[in-house]
């Protein structure tokens, strides 16, 4: 499941791609035609995100709440532009950069390579590899790669539950666990039911509603913390690797944390989902430089303390780091340095 950083990439693509602009929205799959017809050609106005859930706004005032869930992905095509807060396999693109060709998904793991820091007129930059080209960009869990043909706009590929349309770019919605059209009040109610995400308000009054909540919960840190009531965005990558770097026991209960554990949680969040939107990577080892860097952007046990290496020595303790169910999750932990 995509976690909060790769939402917030998703809906910054859309801010830069779609909001200002008239959209046609349909539903290929026929699912959505209703909710379609509800927002289909007007403009949209705001794309944004709360944890694992992001939003987009029209000019009618109803809103488009999409919630990826496990299986959910979005494909970008078309004259793609980039964010400019967002990097593409490494590279971060200047504001109104057009992606390159090829398909590109944006999200958790497995970005294909990095690439050396570049200014505009660089023969790799994003901007000067020649006319306008097509790509298709897939935001999910992964960034890939591929070409979309000259057919415009693309035939839908499989089951789309939404496609969203303007002159140059498509976006088609697959797999989704929510699809769905609200009204302000009903975008409030779904709101009041998350805790805070520090990408949208990293204060300290929304520090200490995680704490507050946290705080009164018998419950273990280790569920606490996937949450979205509590917390919003962490996904069991960010939990593990949370708990690891704040040498915390999964199992203890919240209520009996110091508060100034709990503010070190959240503060850790803030850091980590900051580099997790930029680089598009959950990057949980600070301080990686050079070739441990680009290691890091192309293998997964390069980047993590403890996620998915149970079995194996820890690298700080030497403890074996253990797998467990725990919440109907799994849980990497490790025994020697959490306790």
């Amino acid at each position: 499941m995509p976690e909060g950083h790769s939402v917030h990439r998703i809906a910054r693509q859309f801010e830069a791609n779609f909001v200002g602009r008239v959209t046609e929205v349909t539903s290929p799959q026929g699912r959505f035609a209703d909710g379609a017809a509800l927002i289909s050609g007007t403009r949209m106005v705001r794309a944004t995100a709360v944890g694992k859930q992001m939003f987009l706004q029209f000019e009618n005032q109803l809103w488009l709440r999409v919630h990826l869930g496990i299986y959910g992905a979005w494909d970008f095509s078309g004259e793609v532009l980039v964010h400019p807060s967002i990097q593409v396999h490494g590279v971060t693109a200047a504001s109104g950069q057009q992606a390159a060709s090829g398909a590109r998904r944006f999200g958790q793991t497995q970005m294909a390579g990095v690439v050396a820091p570049i200014d505009g007129e660089a023969e790799d930059s994003v901007t000067s590899i020649g006319a306008p080209r097509r790509a298709r960009v897939r935001m999910a869990e992964n960034d890939k790669t591929g070409d979309v043909g000259s057919l415009w706009p693309p035939p839908p590929v499989g089951q789309v539950r939404a496609r969203l349309l303007t002159e140059t770019v498509c976006a088609d919605l697959r797999g989704p666990t929510a699809c769905e059209v609200l009204t302000e009040a009903e975008l409030q109610g779904v709101l009041n039911r998350l805790g805070p995400d520090p990408a949208n308000d990293a204060s300290q009054a929304a520090a200490e509603r995680f704490i507050k909540r946290a705080a009164k919960k018998p419950t273990p840190i280790g569920l606490v913390l996937m949450d979205q009531a509590i917390i919003a965005g962490i996904g069991n990558v960010y939990r593990a690797e949370m708990l690891f770097r704040a040498a915390l026991d999964p199992h203890t209960p919240a209520n009996q944390l110091p508060r100034e554990t709990l503010q070190n949680l959240w503060d850790d969040w803030v850091h980590l989902l900051e580099t997790g939107i930029s680089v598009g990577q959950m990057i949980t080892k600070d301080g990686l430089t050079g070739s441990a860097y680009a290691l890091a952007l192309r293998d997964r046990d390069a980047r993590h303390w403890v996620y998915k290496k149970e079995g194996t020595a820890c690298e700080r303790c030497g403890a074996e780091i253990q797998l467990e169910e725990f919440g109907k999750r799994k849980l990497y932990w490790c025994p020697g340095c959490q306790h």
